[in-house]
């Protein structure tokens, strides 16, 4: 297995090759970053007033959805803690919010009893507050999976099987060719000066899926290979490289876990 690092956007997005691997290995990969990288996410709410226009469900939701920042180092899933899942500061955070109106309460308004979990996107509307409405809320965050409520995943996580195209000699003014070109992905092939070619700069950018197989079959040949592009966006709780990290170690525990059972077994 080798794996390409391709591209590296702010701490918001990865994309990287990996060839020589199988479907089976990047789906666990995709899988294990989407929900079972664990985050923090607002899970318990105590409303103290709330005079505004929505109910206290409506705005218990919006808050479960608000991404904050996570450190993983710093606190434990309640399952793995020593607390047993009580509660207390090494696996759970309280955040407050006491707004009065008129105004737009924001999600950056939530104060943390930690400064570095908070919301990654402090201008998220929660309500609209008219004169002297109020709300007052103290709300609890814990580390949480993906697989047990979307709030809890981290990002997106996918990935396209790379192709091997070869284009043969002799496709000038082949009509089927330029068919080929608007039945294909956009983008990834050009039919110019009567010659079809592959735009290069885009060739890992899209996902082929067999959408172009056959069309002209005399002058493109297509093979699937077993080289992966890989793609990781974050939704801002954690870096993409950190999700990869941790999905990773996800997967050895799994594995770990798996052997364990088996050992000592005739």
């Amino acid at each position: 297995m080798d794996i390409k690092l391709v591209e590296s956007s702010k701490g918001e997005k990865v994309s990287f090759i990996i060839k020589g691997t199988t479907p089976a290995f990047v789906n666990s990969l995709r899988r294990a970053i989407i929900s079972d990288v664990p985050v923090m996410a607002i899970h318990e709410i105590e409303f103290r007033k709330n005079s505004s226009l929505l109910y206290d469900e409506t705005i218990a939701h919006r808050l479960g959805l608000i991404p904050l920042k996570t450190d993983l180092k710093s606190y434990n899933l309640p399952s793995k803690c020593k607390c047993e899942g009580k509660g207390c500061a090494s696996c759970q955070v309280k955040l407050t919010l006491k707004v009065k109106g008129p105004t737009i309460v924001y999600s950056g308004e939530l104060e943390s009893n930690d400064p570095a979990i908070k919301p990654v996107y402090p201008k998220m509307p929660i309500t609209n507050l008219l004169k002297n409405q109020v709300l007052e809320v103290e709300a609890t965050a814990i580390l949480g999976k993906g697989n047990e409520h979307v709030k809890w995943s981290p990002g997106i996580a996918y990935y396209n099987q790379i192709p091997s195209i070869e284009i043969k000699d002799g496709n000038q003014h082949c009509k089927k060719c330029e068919r080929f070109v608007e039945e294909c992905p956009v983008e990834l092939f050009e039919y110019k000066n009567n010659k079809l070619s592959i735009k290069k700069e885009n060739f890992y950018k899209v996902n082929l899926n067999e959408a172009c197989v056959g069309v002209c079959d005399e002058h493109v040949v297509i093979t699937a290979t077993d080289d992966y592009m890989f793609f990781v966006e974050s939704f801002g709780q954690l870096k993409p490289v950190d999700m990869i990290l941790s999905a990773l170690r996800v997967i050895q525990e799994q594995v770990e876990e798996f052997g364990e059972v088996f050992k000592g077994v005739k």
